[in-house]
């Protein structure tokens, strides 16, 4: 079977939006399934809607990387959609077409070509995702090296070859999972300035011509397709060979911290599209960690013990989804500061996220370092909902009994691997988490449930307080503990409801 590329894909007879050429007015720093199940979706959709003309040119960020078999397909890659949506069920196929060709840096023909795009006047921005540990400063990166290591190095090599051209500045949108992505990203660019002795008139150029945006990102990219079963049957389909076949939930929303003018020069409010420019990205986050992320740690535990593997299943489960849905828009979302609409949207759409059919998302492995987890997700939540409503709120009360639960359920032992405990039902889980925690619950495993507790609540390693000084919360985590361990975690979550 012939291998994508535009002259395939015409004799295959796809029938939806494609678009060969136009002008290159995004450099991505990052070739990767998420970036392209995210940034250059958004960009092809805008190119669809509003007719807003560009192509993407994708870099390699690390050596060993995508590009040949980008250019061999000229860019074109299928990208499938899945998931549930207001409730039904949605595999949506698309053959995405803004990216013109991928770069591989440390060839150098290719370096060249980066630095022929910095200085090209269609470049309007720049994009990178290069992992969380891509935005860093490293003083042995030098001006002169072709290329740096560090994507910082890269960036300012970019920026001092386009200000040197005499181009305008660029716009910057950061997609790392940091916090303040953009904001750190110029921080370190200002260092390799700052490092290489490079003019006032670029740092100033960079400072207040060119536009660093923090970003949030949100989509699950499972990326590529693995059962070799269903990649022939989507090939057949398809009438071509995609080495690149992209798989994300249909759910997506980017968030751009920017000025006022940058939600009319992005193409994206035009198109219609979910990637709202925000004068503060930090709510936003506040937002999926409290209510996506914090829905996992908040059920996942006491699921687990309940009989429960994967995440799809706890949603078809009218007790499991009742008390994860309480727990949220009653507790969660009431407290968060934002518009309180767009946060029961936003908490009713992570049903359907969960509930993806496409998706074995399992429970333990959610599990992994549930300690800090509980303590950045559900904490907060918990403490700012006493302080408003000077009472406990009952799920993520329960929520933490489960959690305590979860680490001291027959415990069997510590190993090289963790902590071993068995489940209600019999078999072995081993639980995964810094290894003072699982050394605390190993050593208190023979405790009574008032004795541990007491000991969980008082450990300001764990939590940074003492949460027995909160009013009623120690008793209480007693009391669903115990039911916890006598009715089974299921009848606790009912309890709740």
């Amino acid at each position: 079977m012939e291998t994508l590329n535009y002259e395939v894909l015409k004799k295959s007879g796809y029938q939806g939006y494609i678009l060969k050429d136009a002008p290159e007015k995004v450099l991505q720093f990052g070739e990767g399934n998420f970036l392209r199940a995210f940034v250059d979706y958004w960009f092809d959709m805008s190119n669809e809607k509003v007719g807003w003309n560009g192509k993407c040119v994708l870099v390699q960020p690390i050596a060993p990387g995508l590009s040949k078999m980008i250019n061999a397909q000229q860019g074109l890659y299928t990208l499938y959609l899945r998931g549930r949506q207001n409730g039904e069920k949605v595999d949506a196929k698309r053959v995405i077409s803004s990216v013109s060709r991928c770069l591989n840096p440390y060839e150098k023909a290719d370096y060249d070509a980066v630095m022929q795009v910095a200085v090209s006047d269609d470049l309007e921005y720049i994009v990178s995702n290069t992992t969380e540990a891509g935005i860093v400063y490293d003083p042995a990166c030098q001006q002169n090296d072709c290329p740096p290591s560090s994507f910082p190095a890269k960036l300012t090599q970019v920026l001092y070859t386009r200000y040197k051209a005499g181009k305008k500045g660029i716009i910057m949108l950061s997609c790392e999972l940091i916090d303040n992505n953009g904001k750190e990203l110029l921080k370190c660019v200002n260092q390799y300035i700052d490092q290489w002795g490079l003019e006032d008139g670029f740092k100033k150029w960079v400072n207040e011509d060119c536009t660093f945006c923090s970003t949030l990102v949100d989509r699950i990219v499972p990326g590529r397709v693995r059962d070799p079963e269903e990649v022939a049957r989507l090939e057949a389909e398809n009438g071509y060979h995609d080495d690149l076949i992209d798989v994300g939930e249909v759910f997506g929303v980017w968030n751009i911290e920017g000025p006022d003018w940058l939600a009319d020069k992005l193409p994206f409010k035009a198109a219609g599209l979910n990637c709202p420019v925000v004068p503060d990205v930090t709510p936003y986050k506040k937002r999926k960690v409290r209510i996506l992320n914090g829905a996992h740690t908040g059920f996942v535990l006491g699921a687990y013990l309940a009989g429960f593997d994967i995440v799809r299943d706890c949603m078809h489960d009218d007790t499991i989804r009742g008390y994860m849905n309480k727990m949220l828009l009653e507790e969660v979302v009431p407290i968060l500061p934002l518009d309180q609409e767009d946060c029961k949207q936003f908490a009713a759409a992570v049903e359907d996220r969960f509930n993806n059919p496409f998706v074995n998302h399992e429970l333990m492995s959610i599990s992994l370092n549930s300690t800090s987890k509980w303590r950045a997700r559900n904490m907060p939540s918990f403490l700012e909902y006493v302080e408003k409503n000077g009472k406990l709120p009952t799920c993520l009360t329960m929520s933490f009994a489960a959690y305590i639960a979860f680490y001291s359920n027959d415990v069997q032992g510590l190993t090289d691997k963790g902590l071993v405990c068995k489940r209600p039902a019999g078999n072995e889980y081993t639980i995964s988490d810094d290894r003072w925690v699982l050394e605390f619950y190993n050593q208190h495993k023979n405790d009574d449930p008032a004795t541990l507790v007491h000991a969980v609540m008082t450990n300001e390693q764990m939590w940074g307080q003492d949460l027995t000084q909160v009013e009623g919360f120690e008793a209480a985590t007693v009391k669903n503990l115990e039911l916890i361990r006598k009715e089974g975690a299921k009848a606790a979550y009912a309890s709740c409801l």
